[in-house]
């Protein structure tokens, strides 16, 4: 949906116009609503705020929420190259300049030309949103480029070893509270070796990262795609890469965007799937994915369902022949009272790079720990010495005894569970310590893979056990792996 253009003529240097629009939104609106702004040449700065109205609503019905963004004068084409920052509904306002932009937009050339700023009326009360856009410009000399910093490529590391990071992060460049310093400085507080930016429908922040990475810390670059069918995570892209979100499941765009992400050796990661906010829950599917985010912050509901969810995924998969999906967890921390690496993701990769941590990822070599006091090591050995470690296979006969064996640490009175494509077939307490090994003979006949969690006690102290009750069945998770797959393929 396109508004009537905007023009501004012509003015002299150190000169400011502005103009202000207002209308009304009725429920049913499109979900982007493009305002066309005519920019004449000599502009050094292009400036908008926008406000709505909040009119009260019955309980339970959703109120007035509207986003802002800005395209310039390349144009408003899907994936195409206008994209200039996205705030979402986070700030009322934004400033473009050559040298500088607000936090979610990027600096450049304010271009001759028709810009499009971008309003997401994503919730409409049943009275309808009435808006109001005051667009400025200010003409005069552009000051000096822009340079960005982007981060190196790869990080000291530790040669071929368990690298722990957080893969879900935001910061004041989109909906988060907290600058990239105090990102980085919260990594390394968490003891993390990496960590991916993932701002919300923005690359923005890709260019101030490179003062906060270090041969301690790897800082990837990435996005969070915020559709209105569900969110996903664009893992390892360029600098600077963007990736379009004006889509839904309906218009059969996503696949193009997969491919750009993967034509950058980049994953993509399907987000929070069961989140209960407008927007959140996820309706692709799971197609061309390369992993899936089954816990996102603290435990609750919906990281179980989350994980019931791909382990039917994995069902599938070993009995059809097909591509499994491997789980990730993430902390999605957006403010200070978050906790950057609950929960981060133990990856096993030959180096501390972005490739080889993505490649790790991909392979499914990883497994998800609540924090870096929680230490686990998870195998399994056929009858002629071999082994297999988490993402790999076993390949020995269907009747060929298989030891598996989980060693924990930092989970007091944890429940470790076996779980594999039959379901749970081994669940064990750990001591007070916190500390133990948990061994199992099994078969690839019997299993298919077996996967294993490690649980807190539920609250009465309990151990928790399968069975139908009004609350979950086990405590919050400590830690979960991706499988060990038995048998030949």
């Amino acid at each position: 949906m396109a508004l009537a253009p905007v023009a501004f003529a012509e003015a002299a240097e150190g000169q400011t116009e502005t103009k202000v629009i207002t209308g009304h939104f009725e429920p049913g609106t499109p979900d982007f609503v493009y305002l066309p702004v005519q920019v004449p040449s000599g502009v050094s700065r292009i400036s908008a705020v926008y406000s709505y109205d909040k009119p009260p609503v019955p309980a339970g019905t959703p109120g007035n929420s509207c986003d802002i963004g800005v395209f310039d004068a390349r144009g408003t084409q899907l994936g195409g190259a206008g994209f200039r920052g996205w705030s979402g509904g986070f700030r009322d306002r934004f400033s473009i300049a050559r040298s500088e932009a607000t936090p979610g937009y990027l600096p450049g050339e304010v271009m001759p030309g028709t810009w499009n700023i971008v309003l997401g009326p994503y919730q409409i009360a049943p009275q309808g949103m009435d808006y109001r856009v005051e667009v400025t410009l200010t003409y005069g000399p552009s000051g000096p480029a822009y340079q960005p910093d982007y981060p190196p490529v790869k990080a000291a590391g530790r040669g071929r070893a368990w690298y722990r990071g957080d893969c879900h992060l935001h910061t004041v460049y989109s909906d988060g509270r907290r600058l990239p310093a105090e990102v980085a400085a919260g990594a390394r507080d968490a003891k993390l070796d990496f960590i991916t930016s993932t701002d919300h429908n923005t690359s923005s922040s890709h260019g101030v990262w490179g003062p906060f990475a270090g041969d301690d810390l790897l800082i990837m670059l990435g996005e969070e795609v915020t559709t209105r069918n569900g969110h996903w995570l664009a893992l390892g892209v360029r600098p600077g890469q963007f990736i379009d979100w004006r889509y839904r499941a309906q218009d059969r765009d996503l696949p193009e965007f997969q491919r750009e992400v993967h034509r950058s050796n980049g994953l993509c990661v399907a987000a929070h799937p069961y989140c209960p906010w407008i927007g959140c829950n996820f309706k692709f599917g799971y197609r061309d994915f390369d992993a899936v985010e089954v816990w996102n912050g603290p435990w609750t509901w919906d990281d179980d369902a989350a994980v019931s969810t791909w382990d039917g995924k994995l069902v599938e998969a070993v009995r059809g022949g097909g591509r499994w999906l491997p789980a990730m967890g993430n902390s999605d921390a957006h403010n200070p009272g978050n906790v950057i690496g609950l929960p981060q993701n133990v990856v096993l990769a030959d180096e501390l790079s972005r490739d080889a941590i993505l490649d790790g990822i991909r392979a499914g070599r990883t497994w998800i720990a609540e924090s870096s006091a929680v230490e686990l090591s998870f195998a399994a050995a056929g009858p002629r010495g071999q082994s297999a470690g988490i993402g790999e296979r076993l390949a020995v006969g269907k009747g060929d005894k298989v030891a598996v064996r989980l060693d924990v640490k930092g989970v007091p009175n944890g429940t470790v569970r076996l779980i594999t494509d039959e379901g749970q077939l081994l669940q064990q307490s750990l001591p007070a310590s916190g500390e133990g090994t948990v061994t199992w003979l099994t078969t690839p006949a019997a299993a298919a893979y077996v996967r294993a969690e490690v649980r807190h006690p539920q609250a009465d102290g309990s151990a928790g056990a399968p069975a139908l009750s009004p609350g979950l069945n086990f405590g919050a998770m400590a830690a979960m792996t991706n499988p060990i797959f038995l048998g030949r393929s």
